[in-house]
């Protein structure tokens, strides 16, 4: 007799907008809920996701109501995937060490201990692969009787078009398990051209009318005179001296060469950063017309879906808040390969996998 299908089920901690569980029901995972203290997460995930999101600081999450969220008889993956600014290279240096996000590992260990799902997932900056608070969490699951794998994923291997490195944890009570490998050639990344060449362009300053969050932030004229003498591709080198910012003319300054640049078409994208719509924050410039990024093509190039919905109608669309929401986000091609990852593991643990379409609910248990 074969084996029945088992259905695998996630629960998606500090989920932002829905970048890993809308890759995760990509790859045929049923997702449970999501859970963040930010409310603004709160339409885009129940509108693109569509699973129930809980507003709820993961420090007042109790074991119980974590297990509750799952349903019966299913495979548990839980995604732990706390904030990243404690360890993001963009520090500096800079102890971080005492800031209140750093023990939000520690809460994920917490519920792990308490529920024991069966799978366990994290996706945060390489980094945090140093870190005493990730160490002490890999040495905790080992005990737990989890067999555990990590790697830092080059994010074009994976099909999304920036140059975005992530670390990925795959642990698993069911048997050895690994973060898959990127199976996408260099010759065939996927590049800024193929992710936002189709979208019409817009002006500085402009919302095209056909969609909200194709929003380009406003220049002031010193940096349209910028942007219009650069280059794909080329750094502030190339502006007349006048045009050059103080920074720029001191020794400090001078290797800073990726801000006020454009990105070049036929490459991916530099790192999608929570400050992606400032033409001065990184290399965020649009290739031709002249202007920085839209929102929807920070979006795009995160790997989201074109018509992913991030505002509720007739709220406003604003460049802070939404800047932060896409640059934190996992990007959802790289989720789907975690999925998938997954989805082959627990069919080689159990026999066979019952896959859910996006925002179907879970046949009750027999």
């Amino acid at each position: 007799m074969a084996p029945r299908p088992v259905t695998i089920s996630a629960v998606d901690l500090f989920c932002g907008v829905g970048g890993l569980s809308h890759g995760l029901q990509d790859a045929g995972i049923h997702v449970a809920a999501g859970v963040d203290l930010d409310g603004t997460c709160d339409y885009p995930y129940r509108a693109n996701v569509r699973a129930p999101f809980h507003r709820r600081d993961v420090r007042n999450l109790a074991v119980d109501e974590l297990a509750a969220m799952w349903p019966a008889g299913a495979v548990r993956v839980l995604a732990g995937c706390a904030p990243c600014q404690p360890f993001s290279s963009y520090r500096r240096g800079v102890d971080t060490s005492q800031e209140a996000q750093w023990p939000l590992v520690d809460e994920v260990r917490r519920l792990v201990e308490g529920a024991l799902p069966e799978i366990v997932t994290m996706e945060n900056v390489p980094r945090i692969g140093s870190t005493p608070v990730f160490r002490d969490f890999v040495a905790r699951l080992g005990t737990l009787g989890y067999r555990v794998n990590f790697g830092s994923c080059y994010c074009p291997a994976y099909g999304v078009p920036q140059h975005r490195r992530r670390m990925v944890l795959v642990a698993s009570l069911l048997g050895d398990i690994t973060v898959p490998k990127g199976a996408t050639a260099p010759a065939d990344y996927a590049t800024v051209r193929q992710a936002i060449g189709a979208l019409p362009p817009v002006g500085h300053g402009e919302t095209h009318p056909g969609d909200r969050l194709h929003k380009s932030r406003t220049l002031t004229e010193i940096n349209l005179e910028r942007i219009k003498r650069s280059t794909p591709g080329g750094t502030w080198e190339e502006w007349p001296e006048e045009l050059r910012a103080p920074c720029h003319r001191k020794a400090s300054g001078a290797t800073f060469r990726n801000v006020y640049a454009r990105m070049v078409w036929d490459d991916p994208s530099p790192t999608i950063t929570t400050l992606a719509y400032s033409f001065g924050a990184g290399r965020f410039g649009h290739p031709e017309q002249d202007r920085a990024m839209t929102l929807r093509e920070a979006a795009n190039l995160q790997s989201f879906p074109s018509d992913y919905e991030f505002v509720a109608p007739g709220e406003p669309v604003q460049f802070a808040p939404l800047g932060r929401l896409i640059g934190n986000a996992v990007p959802p091609r790289l989720a789907a390969a975690v999925g998938e990852a997954i989805v082959e593991h627990v069919r080689a643990a159990k026999g066979a996998v019952r896959k859910v379409p996006r925002g179907r609910s879970v046949p009750a248990a027999r």
